[in-house]
């Protein structure tokens, strides 16, 4: 276990927009900051930077509402085009509070669980901001995997690549960061079996550790108009290459209140 973590925001990383070469952008906001990669580092990155660099970034204007997206809008208050695009990324409606605002919990399509598919209408356009709406990756597994590579094949270094998104939780107030995306770390460590520091043998304890990174980086990052959406975090112990963020998600068996 590390003693000792180094949490570095950097500096300088602009406006992404579609296209944009994002293993560029890092090292060289790495360069700005006096930073040079170093084996066991791990990246971690706001999903709406990987999402606009992906060209997820969708037109309310291009998108004809369903009925069902018609009638969700009216028993929430939201707008129906955004409502569509949620039912779009969407696996199954878990639950729906009615009411101006409302709120629509969904599964997404690969397997969490939260509000709006994770769309969201904040930090996503400096022109109209409520005409366009943002989605997450397709799949973020795959984008942490591709850029860790980028990030490698340019730097000849392997680090740990986190995408990371403020997901709210069921049983708590407020949002927290969540890991969507990882490739090189360990995101789930599962300690039953070993002893604990009076030596009694462990039984249930499994560590979310994916989302702890994603929780600690941001602190620094910020969670509004920070303009801060990468991160360098250092000092963790040797990682699981094989590991993605999609062993994080609860198997459906072991879900207790659905």
């Amino acid at each position: 276990m590390a003693a000792r973590l180094d949490i570095v925001a950097l500096p300088g990383i602009p406006n992404v927009g579609e296209g944009d070469d994002l293993a560029e952008l890092l090292l060289a906001a790495l360069d700005r900051a006096g930073l040079t990669l170093t084996a066991g580092d791990v990246l971690v990155l706001a999903q709406k930077i990987v999402s606009k660099a992906e060209g997820r970034l969708v037109r309310l204007a291009d998108v004809l509402p369903s009925p069902e997206a018609e009638q969700l809008a009216a028993d929430t208050g939201k707008d129906p085009r955004l409502v569509q695009l949620i039912l779009n990324e969407s696996a199954a409606v878990v639950r729906v509070r009615k009411g101006n605002p409302g709120v629509i919990v969904v599964e997404h399509r690969l397997g969490w669980i939260h509000a709006n598919a994770g769309i969201d209408q904040s930090n996503v356009s400096s022109g109209d901001p409520g005409s366009w709406a943002l989605l997450l990756p397709e799949d973020p597994d795959a984008s942490a995997a591709r850029l860790r590579a980028a990030l490698h094949a340019r730097s000849g270094v392997q680090v740990g690549l986190l995408i990371n998104d403020s997901f709210g939780r069921a049983w708590r107030v407020g949002t927290c960061g969540t890991a969507i995306g990882s490739a090189g770390i360990t995101t789930v460590e599962d300690l039953r079996g070993h002893p604990d520091m009076f030596g009694r043998r462990l039984e249930v304890t499994v560590v979310g550790r994916g989302d702890e990174i994603a929780a600690a980086a941001s602190l620094v990052m910020g969670q509004s108009g920070e303009g801060t959406p990468a991160v360098l975090v250092r000092g963790l112990a040797a990682e699981d290459a094989t590991a993605t963020a999609a062993h994080l998600i609860r198997p459906r068996q072991e879900d207790l209140f659905r």
